[in-house]
């Protein structure tokens, strides 16, 4: 087992601290996001010290801060040479983080969702996959990115889950316009989609296109709905706000 670290412990920190602690890594987190750590501290039986003491007891380092104030908290901080650093912070090269970071050589990026914690995430990886793999998988499968521009490209996809949540908020106010029950009409929507994607068939490019072909068939109400979001411009809003938020990260 690992000793392993966290600086940082807020909505993205602690899922893997729990998914961490229940392989049987030995975890020391810091208080930042102190309702978080105490808790963890309580049910996961992790340890809670300050940023340098979580670098004092670890091997493999997660940062898990806000981009714009990584700078600050880390650069004081003392790393050692085989610190294994994982980074969870989007935008931030590895440049950065060998400045930020300096002596440690070791990085490794991604950025995971919540549901990690659970299994199931697709953890796009970009630096030492091995490591990471040997961390979480089977459960989260790693897939091993070859330049931090492909590793851009997929924390702009991991961006869009927001944006697609907050369409699916559409379809689920409007039903429960027409119903009048709003506790009803989110779950039949999160519950229409989440059956579908953990029935449909994921291996191979084209799975996602052959799906919705399947549904939207000739004269369907299903073809007039991907018809009509399509007319209106909403698959170009999506590519432009994808292709903003990569470039972003690419400067």
């Amino acid at each position: 087992m690992s000793r392993i670290g966290l600086i940082g412990t807020g909505h993205i920190g602690g899922p893997i601290a729990r998914f961490l602690a229940a392989k049987g890594h030995e975890i020391l987190v810091t208080e930042r996001s102190s309702k978080v750590s105490a808790r963890l501290a309580k049910e996961n039986g992790v340890k809670i010290g300050s940023p340098q003491a979580v670098l004092d007891g670890s091997d493999i380092v997660f940062l898990c801060l806000r981009p714009q104030a990584a700078d600050a908290i880390l650069r004081p901080l003392v790393f050692r040479p085989d610190h294994q650093i994982v980074s969870v912070m989007a935008g931030v090269s590895q440049d950065r983080l060998a400045r930020m970071c300096h002596p440690a050589r070791d990085f490794t990026q991604f950025v995971p969702l919540g549901f990690l914690e659970k299994g199931g995430f697709p953890t796009a990886a970009f630096g030492n996959p091995r490591m990471l793999a040997a961390l979480f998988e089977p459960e989260n499968p790693v897939i091993a990115l070859k330049d931090e521009g492909e590793l851009n490209a997929h924390m702009a996809a991991c961006s869009s889950v927001p944006g697609i949540l907050d369409l699916l908020g559409t379809v689920s106010g409007w039903l429960a316009e027409q119903t009048g029950n709003g506790e009803k009409a989110e779950f039949y929507t999160s519950q229409l989609l989440a059956g579908f994607l953990a029935t449909m068939d994921k291996t191979g490019a084209g799975q996602l296109a052959a799906a919705r072909d399947e549904l939207a068939t000739e004269g369907t109400y299903s073809l007039n709905m991907t018809t009509i979001l399509r007319n209106k411009g909403a698959h170009d809003a999506l590519r432009e706000a994808l292709t903003e938020n990569k470039t972003r990260m690419d400067t």
